[in-house]
């Protein structure tokens, strides 16, 4: 994955992959991060020269993410809520033919308790580097795969289809007459094997349309990339449609014409008037329309990428030429063909390289200005939530650990939660008796009280349930301090008498 980052998510992009699974990333780390074109890599690495294993996810999965496990680097899940339906995704990478038998051993161990911790209704879909070959032909194992392997079945290969019978499940690739071409997914060399595989319960297989190898792109030396088209059989549920928010520009505020244009159209709005209602229900909403107006909203559209900010069009033209390349020296293996490929894989290097040097160099230029210090800190603040697997808490589990996604279950849940917890006898607060209540005058709020306290407030902070900023209120300057010093003042009235 070093330095392939965003050309992965183009090709993910460009063959419509909405998930796929990597291994051997040899990333050090336990963490998400974005790769460009919104997409995200979920990861797990120990060493930085081995191993390692990532899940990717199109951006409109990313906020569907429920739980990420990450067992070790050979071996890591996600678990998908998809139209009410339960997806895990694992991601495997076992041992190598020449591997000790006791690593081997822990791969399966491991992978075994994965799929062990899965309940039984919830769709599984393995996609792994198993390095072993399960042949051409199924005689005897027809429950758990087709017949249209590559060559002779080895002792890995054996494992596979072992554990497929031990979990009920089927080997994908082999269900469906391809090329051989479409079947081979590792070539090095003389060597062209299978060795990638994707697995699915028995009982899913039916929603698996197609499954094959796909050629002619160059992310990856020796192994290519085995895609299937999956369509979920789910029930459709209607659910409201999430709309983004349009925010109100109140940042502009800061410009001293906005600020002039503003008070001018409130005061229009007011009726000519300087002084604001008393009323705060009608003042707020005067002054939220007056700002969608005069402000403008915002579009709601996602904001450019900055992880990968430094992509352009010579590092897209020098990749596209590497990728047609690989795709002539497939066609025919000439050494000609081979050093015309090694030179672009070379000269693909240098330009991200390059690339990647002159935005940061003009990052740093820009360092001692104002916006390149918020660009720095916008950057921090998207790499922070990227790093984090699940954004937000889609549903509930019940006490078995089950993941709940219907309205129904959710609330039969909740009315069992607090059933327990309001008929637990807890031990009560004692009251301290003989307290004697002191009543003495509360002096109104005064004009430069208020006036001192909008002053030291900082702008640019995030709006409340109101959504009116502090940034209002100090451009409005003496009419703000009125009219809030009035507010708080009955406010305070009704507090005492209440």
């Amino acid at each position: 994955m070093t330095g392939k980052g965003r050309e992965l998510a183009d090709m993910m992009e460009r063959r419509k992959v909405d998930i796929l699974c990597v291994q051997e990333t040899r990333w050090k780390g336990s963490k998400a991060r974005s790769i460009g074109s919104g997409f995200k890599l979920f990861y797990y690495g120990v060493d930085s020269k081995r191993n390692g294993v990532g899940v990717v996810l199109k951006e409109e999965f990313v906020r569907n993410v429920l739980e990420v496990k990450r067992v070790s680097d050979r071996v890591m899940s996600l678990k998908l809520e998809i139209e009410g339906v339960m997806l895990n995704v694992v991601s495997g990478y076992a041992p190598q033919v020449g591997c000790e038998l006791e690593e081997k051993e822990r791969f399966w161990s491991e992978l075994d308790e994965v799929m062990e911790s899965i309940p039984t209704g919830e769709r599984v879909v393995i996609g792994a580097d198993f390095n072993g070959h399960v042949g051409e032909g199924n005689t005897g194992d027809e429950e758990v795969m087709g017949k249209f392997g590559v060559k002779e079945r080895n002792l890995e290969g054996q494992m596979v289809v072992d554990f497929a019978k031990r979990m009920d499940m089927g080997v994908v690739n082999t269900y469906f007459q391809k090329r051989e071409e479409h079947r081979v997914t590792y070539k090095s060399g003389g060597r062209r094997t299978q060795v990638d595989y994707i697995l699915c319960r028995r009982g899913n297989v039916k929603e698996i349309s197609d499954c094959k190898v796909v050629v002619g792109e160059s992310v990856a030396r020796q192994h290519r990339m085995v895609v299937c088209r999956m369509t979920l059989m789910v029930c459709k549920t209607k659910r409201s449609k999430i709309e983004i928010e349009k925010k109100t520009k109140w940042w502009k505020l800061k410009k001293e014409e906005c600020c002039e244009e503003f008070r001018q159209k409130l005061r229009q709005a007011l009726g000519g008037q300087v002084v604001l209602p008393d009323d705060w229900e009608t003042t707020a909403e005067v002054i939220r329309e007056t700002g969608r107006k005069v402000l403008g909203v915002s579009s709601g559209r996602r904001k450019e990428d900055k992880e990968t900010w430094w992509w352009n069009e010579e590092v897209q033209d020098s990749i596209q030429r590497k990728r047609l390349a690989k795709k002539k020296w497939d066609m025919d293996r000439t050494e000609e063909n081979r050093q015309e490929y090694k030179e672009l894989q070379r000269r693909v290097k240098r330009e991200v390289s390059k690339a990647k040097q002159k935005a940061y160099d003009e990052l740093y230029t820009r360092l001692d200005t104002r916006e390149g210090e918020k660009d720095l800190y916008r950057l921090a603040r998207q790499r922070d939530r990227d790093g984090k697997d699940v954004q937000q808490v889609r549903v509930m589990k019940d006490r078995d650990g089950r993941g709940l996604t219907s309205e129904e279950s959710v609330q039969r849940r909740w009315k069992e939660y607090f059933e327990e917890l309001m008929n637990e006898e807890n031990e009560r607060e004692k009251r301290v008796e003989g307290v004697n209540s002191v009543e003495q005058k509360v002096d109104k709020i005064r004009k430069d009280e208020v006036r001192k306290a909008l002053k030291r407030m900082k702008s640019g902070k995030a709006v409340g349930p109101d959504d009116i900023p502090v940034e209002v209120w100090k451009c409005l300057g003496e009419a703000a301090v009125e009219f809030l010093a009035s507010l708080f003042n009955r406010v305070l009235e009704i507090t005492i008498g209440g």
